[in-house]
């Protein structure tokens, strides 16, 4: 396991304040703090492209673009220290604790009946996302500290409140890195195989089926996968701690296929980025940059088409979700500090701002589930300091 971006228990509540205060602390490997130091609007410059940026697949008609901002709906509003939504089923709401352990909730909504508490146990944190489906529930808890750092994951049978241990029960390669991409029951993640290569894996969370996308020799190593309806992004990292240190996306389709490079605006400096109906948009920083909190963000319609800038996005914010990709920026205006969301979708000339905080607010990056985007807001201004999950639907 390597150095990497770890989302504890009290990730929410860290990843909050960081944002409100826009601090910074040491400098990862995979992954960032989610925290932003500088400020920039999205513009439109164009930079040539290289050849071949993404696997060539088929591209569907682009959906009709709604008109109008679109509805959120509320589903949670709690202390700041009390209950954070990690996601939301359609059957189920998933929270979990400021406790020192991130002891995470699974209840039926209907009902309203806790279907699974899963608490770590002593030198463990829980990690986000937790995947999940109709019937199932990957949870994940890490232990960084120490002589024997370990990852462990648990699927949950939310009819039972059962758990299978996997690396115990040896059901999936063993994860070796922390993130976790996932869109509904299908998830990604990278695990060491015997030849002590980093391999990026795709697995279906019902039936355990796996397989693996593509594999780098050590010390290289796969990290930061996002995943689509229809394909996987993630990072490459070759010669990491060294001065020769390469990261890059490569991004392949779920229905099976190899993974080909996104072409970069400036080589080996990408840092995460999700891909749609053959286009993508990405982030790059250099490792050597003194704010690491805020990246470039770039956008490519598909293979070969020309790159277009969408200006400064907060560093590992894209997310795919229903017919749109979304990333999170931060604007200071006469000295107040907002956050939005933005997103885009292939057919389109520019970005869509679809929220925005108010002064003294904060927003976590967002997941997705079954088409819906999903975030939490932190109000931290004077008086009553609260946060509100929202939701909104984006296909």
């Amino acid at each position: 396991m390597r150095p990497s971006k770890l989302l504890g228990p009290v990730a929410v509540v860290a990843g909050l304040a960081l944002l409100a205060s826009a601090c910074s602390s040491g400098q990862p490997e995979s992954a960032p703090p989610d925290s932003p130091t500088t400020t920039g609007t999205p513009g439109a410059s164009q930079t040539p492209a290289g050849p071949g940026s993404t696997p060539s697949s088929p591209t569907p008609s682009v959906p009709p673009t709604p008109a109008g901002p679109p509805s959120f709906t509320k589903i949670l509003k709690q202390p700041v220290d009390g209950q954070h939504i990690v996601t939301q089923h359609r059957k189920y709401l998933v929270t979990r604790g400021s406790d020192e352990a991130g002891t995470t909730t699974v209840t039926d909504r209907a009902s309203k009946r806790t279907v699974v508490k899963h608490v770590p146990p002593a030198g463990f944190v829980a990690q986000s996302p937790v995947v999940i489906d109709d019937r199932w529930a990957l949870i994940e808890e890490i232990r960084d500290n120490g002589p024997s750092p370990q990852i462990r994951a648990y699927r949950y049978d939310l009819t039972t409140g059962k758990s299978v241990d996997l690396a115990a029960q040896r059901a999936l390669p063993p994860i070796s890195e922390p993130e976790i991409g996932a869109a509904g029951g299908t998830f990604a993640y990278s695990s060491t195989d015997a030849k002590r290569r980093s391999c990026l894996v795709v697995a279906e969370l019902a039936t355990l089926k796996a397989r693996t996308v593509s594999c780098v020799a050590d010390p290289g190593y796969f990290a930061d996968p996002v995943v689509s309806s229809d394909s996987v992004t993630f990072s490459e990292i070759t010669a990491p701690q060294t001065a020769r240190r390469c990261k890059r996306l490569l991004t392949a389709p779920l229905a099976g296929g190899a993974a080909g490079p996104v072409v970069a605006a400036k080589n080996c400096i990408q840092w995460s980025g999700a891909s749609l109906r053959g286009a993508t948009v990405w982030s790059e920083v250099g490792a050597s940059d003194p704010d690491q909190y805020q990246s470039t963000g770039y956008v490519r319609e598909k293979a070969g088409a020309t790159v277009r800038s969408i200006g400064p996005i907060v560093t590992d914010t894209i997310v795919a979700c229903g017919n749109w990709i979304h990333w999170e920026v931060r604007t200071v205006t006469e000295g107040v500090e907002r956050f939005q969301l933005q997103r885009w979708q292939p057919g389109i000339a520019r970005p869509q701002r679809v929220y925005a905080t108010p002064p003294d607010a904060a927003i976590t990056p967002a997941t997705c589930q079954d088409g819906s985007l999903i975030f939490e807001v932190a109000h931290l201004g004077a008086g009553a300091k609260y946060t509100e999950a929202l939701a909104v639907t984006t296909t």
